[in-house]
Formats: C-alpha cells, structure tokens, sequence
C-alpha cells in the first residue's frame, strides 16, 4: 500500500466532489436568468466544471486504486 499514492487519490475525489457540485449549480443559475448577458459564458463554465469533474472522478479511482493495489501490471511482449 502506497499511502502517498492513497493521499493523491483523496485529493483528487476531494475535487471531484466540489466540482460535482458546483458545476451543476452554475448550470442551474444560467437556465434560470436565460435573458441575462452572461447567460453563455456561465452556462459554458458551467459545462466545463462538470466535465472536469467526471474526469477528475475517474483520474481520483484511478489513483486511489493503484495506492492500494500497487501500479498495474505491463503485459509482456512475446
């Protein structure tokens, strides 16, 4: 068990549970004032955060479960 690697894993999904909601929320803010000026560029922010969330999501498990198991086995080349 790496507890270095452990520690970056929960970093990472530290981030990706911000980003899980905040993004939703920017999302949210930019249907509900559609006639407002800074309709697109919140709504693209919004977008954003929620997409960097998921990869931030995956790249965390990734992280956590190579902090558990150790780094992933190469395939030999016969």
């Amino acid at each position: 068990m790496n507890t270095e690697m452990l520690r970056k894993g929960l970093k990472r999904m530290a981030g990706f549970i911000v980003l899980a909601f905040t993004g939703p929320v920017f999302v949210y803010q930019a249907f509900q004032n559609q006639g407002h000026s800074f309709y697109y560029p919140v709504l693209i922010l919004g977008l954003l955060l929620c997409g960097l969330s998921i990869g931030l999501g995956f790249w965390g498990i990734r992280t956590l479960t190579s902090g558990l198991l150790g780094p992933r086995p190469r395939k030999k080349n016969s």
